[in-house]
């Protein structure tokens, strides 16, 4: 029998899933990898313990499948992009490794945005830098910690530092590669990207590129004693997260926006010609001479967990006890209040969004008459608004005419209609419920040939996804809200860095 092993490490856990050769999900096992946080705004892990954790979780996974080891043809990872995981010249961790949710290279990026340095970043890279780009969290340890900088001998992204782990092999794919150093029009690294950031010294340090398919190496013995993997089974370059879930859903294609309703919001759309704008990213797509654009900010669904978290934690706690999704159970509560008008909105900022750090959330149009259920609604708005935000930037430069969901909230039928309804669109989610890990497992299959290629999905799409169809009515109401909330974050943009400074009175007061 045959099968093949997708890795996809995020923020909080790793996750090691195992499908049959035809996208059937087989086994996962998850292993929560914690985070330190030595100071403001750092966020990073270990990286041997981020190593020994997926190794757990992969070794359960196995056992889980019911079959054995030699059944895995291939495996190949994903994780979450930018940050960064730095090896010596023994390639040894050098220092733990840095989130996509660090921020301390703020004041880099402050003083990176008062120069020409974005500009010439946008013309030469595609891209903006940000503070967890790979560029801007270089440019700090050289300032900061500069006999760790000269000891840097291998940048790597997440997935990459796994692929080493698994096969003693240093490499990165097209798509990790080009997060902060390649030259946008000829897909390849580029020195001037280097220089400028002040990094020249590090070209050297840079992994060497393949494509997400290609054969990186084979499963060491170490490896296989940690993992229960066979030796000598091949590993797939693999590919950043945010590519992987489009991939694993069936929208890394012409077309189609590809949306990830998390943590962050991601929204992507698959192009063959390169436009760069200061509103997306202009990446690297899996096939050379396509491009992903990527529009996105931290203000998606970490709304929603929280105002479970904070407002739900009974009927968390009763959905758990009841085997329910806490989705289901909330959805009576969702659609009577979709059923009646509300003045509440609510802007999705609460950690971060797409005007800057300083931007929070904020409930406004909120009575004594409204419920639990108002207010739940409006979460749900707002982040899909967020979403809309991004995506209508993206139809600036790019035509698609489909929009394919996932997320753990994308599980809620009640907010996937309201996506449909916002954007306007049809909007698919499919049940895969392990996308990225799926995106993953189509490079391991199309390493070995089990694939023609990482596009052809062995699974009846058509057949796997539920089509959710706007409402014309509803879409008209959502029109006119989303343009007053639009309204109300510009209107209170000047007013953030105020709201922001009574945090600094209060301690000043108490001091």
């Amino acid at each position: 029998m045959t099968s093949l092993l997708g890795i996809d490490n995020g923020l909080t856990v790793t996750k090691a899933v195992i499908f049959d050769a035809d996208g059937t999900q087989l086994a996962v096992a998850r292993r929560r990898v914690p985070q330190s946080m030595p100071h403001a705004h750092f966020v990073e892990r270990d990286m041997l313990g981020l190593w020994q954790a997926t190794a757990e979780a992969i070794r359960e996974a196995i056992t889980l499948s019911g079959r054995p080891a030699e059944d895995i043809k291939a495996v190949a990872a994903t994780a979450h992009g930018d940050g960064l995981y730095l090896l010596d010249e023994a390639r040894q961790p050098l220092g733990p490794g840095i989130l996509s949710l660090d921020s301390r290279a703020s004041d880099i990026i402050d003083e990176w945005s008062g120069s020409t340095v974005f500009t010439e970043a946008l013309a030469l890279t595609g891209q903006v830098p940000h503070v967890s780009a790979p560029s801007a969290l270089l440019a700090w340890i050289k300032a900061h910690e500069p006999d760790r900088y000269k000891r840097i001998r291998h940048v790597l992204g997440c997935k990459d530092w796994l692929r080493f782990c698994l096969s003693g092999t240093i490499g990165t794919d097209r798509t990790e590669a080009s997060t902060s150093f390649t030259d946008v029009r000829r897909q390849t690294y580029a020195p001037e990207a280097l220089r400028l950031f002040g990094l020249e010294e590090l070209f050297e340090a840079l992994p060497p590129m393949a494509h997400s398919a290609d054969i990186a190496g084979h499963v060491t013995a170490d490896a296989a004693a940690l993992t229960g993997l066979a030796i000598g089974t091949p590993v797939a370059c693999g590919l950043h997260d945010v590519t992987a879930s489009a991939l694993g859903i069936g929208g890394h294609a012409d077309g189609i926006v590809s949306i990830v309703a998390g943590t962050y919001s991601i929204n992507q759309v698959v192009s063959s010609d390169v436009h760069v704008d200061p509103r997306w990213f202009c990446r690297n797509a899996i096939d050379a001479g396509r491009w992903n654009n990527m529009a996105i900010s931290p203000a998606s669904a970490a709304n929603y967990d929280w105002f479970l978290d904070t407002l739900c934690r009974k009927e968390q706690d009763e959905a758990i006890a009841s085997g329910i999704s806490i989705h289901t159970t909330l959805a009576k509560e969702i659609d009577a209040a979709l059923q009646r008008p509300s003045t509440i909105l609510f802007h999705p900022y609460l950690f971060g969004s797409p005007h800057g750090p300083l931007a929070s959330g904020s409930f406004l149009g909120l009575h004594g008459w409204h419920d639990r259920g108002d207010m739940l609604k409006a979460v749900l708005e707002g982040i899909a608004f967020n979403h809309r935000t991004h995506v209508d930037a993206l139809r600036d430069g790019f035509a698609f005419r489909e929009v394919r969901l996932t997320g753990g909230a994308s599980r809620n039928p009640a907010f996937a209609q309201m996506f449909s309804d916002i954007l306007n669109m049809p909007v698919t989610v499919t049940s895969t419920d392990e996308a990225a890990a799926f995106g993953a497992a189509l490079c391991a299959g199309a390493a070995v040939g089990l694939f023609a290629s990482v596009h052809d999905d062995p699974r009846p799409l058509s057949k796997i996804g539920h089509t959710y169809h706007p409402d014309p009515v509803r879409s008209a109401e959502f029109d006119q809200r989303f343009s007053l909330y639009s309204r109300i974050a510009e209107t209170l943009a000047p007013l953030w860095p105020d709201i922001e400074q009574l945090a600094t009175t209060h301690k000043r007061d108490t001091a």
